[in-house]
Formats: C-alpha cells, structure tokens, sequence
C-alpha cells in the first residue's frame, strides 16, 4: 500500500529516534561542560560547609577532625589543606603539601595578584570559588580558598578531568548506541505496527465487502482494545444493514406488488367500464327503438305492439341479470365476499339444481347423464359452488350440438373431488382456452348474444375458486368438451 500506516509508524519512530539522539549530542557539547563544572563547583561548597562547621566544633588538632576531614576528602575527592596563623600545616590530605601550601599563601597573602575575573566562579569574603591552571601538571582544577570561621587559612581544589575528551567520548558512545537503538527500534516498531495494522487492514477488506453488499464477511480478532471493539462493531453494523436492506427489500417488493395491483385495477376498470359499455349498447339501442317505436304507434296491431313490449322486456331482463352477475364478481374479486365453509353432499346439490333446471332441459331437449346415487362430502361455501356448478351447467346446454348430451361425473381423487361437466359440441379453439376466464371473453359472439350470454359466468367460476383456494379448468374431449372443478373432501 502507497500509504502505509506501518511505514509511517516506522518513518516517524525513526525520526524522533534521530532527532533526539541530536539533540542529546547538541545538548553534551553546549552544556554538558558547563554541568560538569557547576556540579564541581557544589562539591566544594558542600565540603567547605561540612569542614567549617567540624572545625567550629572541635580541635582542629584533635583525631576526630582529621579523620571527618579525611572522609570528606575522599566522598568529593579534594585536596584540601588547612594551615594556622603562623602558617603551620594543621590538617591536610595530602603526604607532599608544599606545593599547596604555596598555592595558600599565593591567594591569601595576595602575590598572585594576576587571577582573571573569568576564572572566577564564585566570591564573597570568606572564601574565592575559581578555574585555575597548573603549568607543571598541566591540569585545570576548581579552587576554593579563604578563612574558616576559626580565621585559620584554608585552600581546597579537584581537578577537572578531560572534559572536552569526556564529552566526544560521550557523543560517540551516544551516537553507536543511538544507531543501534534506532535499528532495533525500528525493527520493533515494524513488528509492533504489523499487528497493528494487520486487524485494520482486515477491517478495511470486511468494509469494502460491506461495500458490495457481501454481509457474510466477519472480523474474527480476538483482540480486547480498541480495534477489536471497532471490528465487533462492524460486525453488528453489518448484521443491521442486512436486516435494513432485507427489511427495505421486503418493503420494496410489497411496493411493487401493490403498484402491479394498482396498474391491473386500473387495467381492470377500464377494461371493465369498456367491456359493460359494450355489453349494454345494443339492449339499451333496442329498448330506446322500440319504445319509440311503441310511442310513435308504427304497429297499432296489439300483436305488433305485444312484440315490441316482449323484446323490451327481454332486453331489460338481461341487462338486469348482466348487471347482478357484475356485481357478484366485483364482490368476489375485491374481497367483500365472504368464504362460509361448510361440509355438505355434493351429489345431493347437484340433484336439487337439476331438479330445479327441468323446464331448461326440457327446452333444450337435453340428455342428462348423471349417475352417482352414494353421497359424497366435500367442504366449500354450498351457495358459491352451485353458482359456479350452474355456470358450467348453462353453459352446456347453450352449446348442444345434435346430440344434445350432458354428462355429469362425481370422481373422487384421494382427498379431493373432481366435478366434471361434459356437452356433446364443437371443441374451444385451443388458442382461446387460456382467455376463457376473462371477463366479457366469448368465442362465438353471436351465438353468445342469441342465447343472451355476458360472457361474465366463467369470470364469476374462476374469482370463486381461487378465494377457496382449489383447481378447475376446461379441456377438449372426444364428442365435445369438459368444464371442472375440485373441492376438498378431507
């Protein structure tokens, strides 16, 4: 990745690594000198208090002072030495003093008088604090020199080792060990970062996943920090946006469904509001003609006048029955109806319908085949499927050929049973089967209209089925054709 977290972990580390190891090296040549001497300069002072007060104390002559004095030599590593008002050596910690002795007199007598005021460091009127430089030894020492409060002279002095030398020393030590601590460091640190960036590079794959709608990733980090809380977030995160899309999904089809339903409502109003139009036409042309006609006396004959008032009320009879049968289907296809479901004998309604439709049989000079005499329960609304046995019965008998047979059947299918209606005729054009159960649909439209059909019956057949729920149908047979229907008999 261009952009690595892990390189700029590294890459930063890497640099403050450098840019203090610089500035430690900055801060050991500018001031580690300057520490050094402070920290030499409060050795002296330290020790000037502690032998000042142990000389106030006590004999400066007694063992007890020499060796508090010897301990404070040796804890700040002095050379010290200590002389009386007739310059006699009282104390010192060192075998050969001479050389002290005369450094003593040199600064308390005053013959060097050549002391530089940038050598001295510290000054009040007990005691001088300052650099000096010995020619012999060729070596730098922080003096101190002065009065006890006893008045015996005193001079003090540590040397300063090679602090120029100590501090390269130093900066190269600090420099080797900087460099391999940077190395190692930033070895660790790319280490470090990779299980850092790992998880985060394992969640920025689950997000892109997310993404594309792929909610079966998962984070599997075990981790207890803050990325494992991110990565069990996003995991829940996920489990919502699948439920919210399922949800909308489901939202979605539902939207889809209801507007299908909407634009076939509207399909269905305007074909319906086409199809009654049309229906109603030629009875209202003819009732408007001949009562006209009955106005106007074209026939004053009664006989004449009898006909005209026949086919009014024939015409007006079937648009009453047109207008019943429409309202029945609108009830069934929008619900209103309700399904009573009942248990009853099927065979015992079929006889009382065929009982009642004698004098239409006997019209049609039809052969009625029905045979079944056992009974046969079956579980239905009784009231909607006499309807729809009538359809298929006035159906077949407005479609006799010469024969003029009517075959009813009652056949019993494991837990269903099929009634079957058979007219002796001509076979449905297969091609106008699938339409058969649409509304105002005919095949032979003037026979259709000479026996006063609608073309609204096998509407009516299909809208009570399907709110039952059962199969029926219509197929060509051998001699004529076969309308069925199934009901529940378990």
């Amino acid at each position: 990745m261009k952009h690595s977290i892990r390189r700029q972990f590294t890459f930063i580390f890497m640099a403050l690594m450098a840019g203090t190891i610089l500035l430690c090296w900055v801060l050991n040549t500018t001031l580690l000198e300057k520490y050094y001497i402070e920290m030499k300069k409060d050795a002296l002072l330290d020790a000037y208090r502690s032998i000042n007060s142990a000389s106030s104390s006590g004999d400066t002559n007694s063992d007890a002072f020499k060796i508090e004095v010897q301990k404070i030599c040796g804890i700040y590593n002095l050379n010290l030495l200590i002389v009386n008002a007739d310059s006699e050596p009282l104390t010192s910690s060192m075998h050969d003093y001479n050389m002290l002795a005369r450094e003593l007199m040199d600064r308390v007598f005053g013959s060097n008088v050549d002391i530089k005021e940038k050598d001295i460091l510290e000054q009040t009127s007990y005691y001088t604090i300052q650099n000096s430089h010995d020619q012999r030894s060729n070596m730098n020492y922080i003096e101190m020199w002065g009065f006890l409060d006893n008045g015996n002279p005193f001079i003090m002095r540590t040397a300063l080792e090679g602090i120029r030398d100590s501090v390269k020393i130093s900066n190269r030590f600090l420099g080797y060990i900087g460099l391999v601590g940077a190395l190692l460091s930033a070895f660790i640190i790319w280490m470090v970062s990779r299980k850092i960036t790992t998880p985060i590079l394992q969640l920025a794959d689950l997000s892109g996943k997310m993404t594309d709608l792929d909610f079966e990733a998962r984070y599997h980090g075990k981790e207890k920090n803050e990325i494992g809380l991110l990565g069990n977030n996003m995991n829940r995160m996920s489990d919502k946006l699948e439920e919210t899309i399922a949800e909308l999904k489901t939202a979605n089809n539902e939207l889809q469904k209801d507007i299908e339903k909407k634009e076939k409502m509207d399909e269905m109003r305007r074909e319906f509001l086409s199809n009654v139009s049309h229906e109603l036409k030629t009875p209202i042309a003819l009732v408007m003609g001949y009562a006209e006609g009955l106005k106007m006396e074209v026939n004053e004959d009664p006989e004449s006048r009898e006909f005209y008032c026949d086919v009014i009320m024939d015409e007006a009879q079937k648009m009453d029955t047109l207008v019943k049968k429409l309202l029945t289907l609108n009830q069934l296809e929008f619900g209103n109806d309700v399904v009573t479901m009942e248990r009853f004998d099927i065979v015992e309604m079929i006889r009382n319908y065929l009982s009642s439709a004698t004098i239409l049989i006997q019209q049609n000079e039809a052969q009625i085949v029905f045979a079944p005499v056992e009974p046969v329960y079956v579980w239905g609304d009784e009231f909607k499927v006499e309807e729809v046995f009538m359809n298929y019965f006035t159906n077949a008998l407005n479609h006799l050929d010469e024969k003029k047979q009517i075959r009813i059947t009652v056949e019993q299918r494991e837990h269903l049973v099929r009634v079957t209606v058979f007219n002796t005729g001509q076979p449905i054009p297969e091609e106008c089967i699938p339409h058969l159960w649409e509304k105002f649909y005919k095949v032979d439209k003037a026979r259709t209209r000479e026996y006063g059909g609608s073309g609204v019956g096998l509407s009516i057949v299909k809208a009570i089925m399907e709110s039952m729920h059962q199969s029926y149908g219509v197929s060509n047979v051998e001699d004529g054709v076969e309308f069925w229907f199934e009901l529940e008999c378990k």
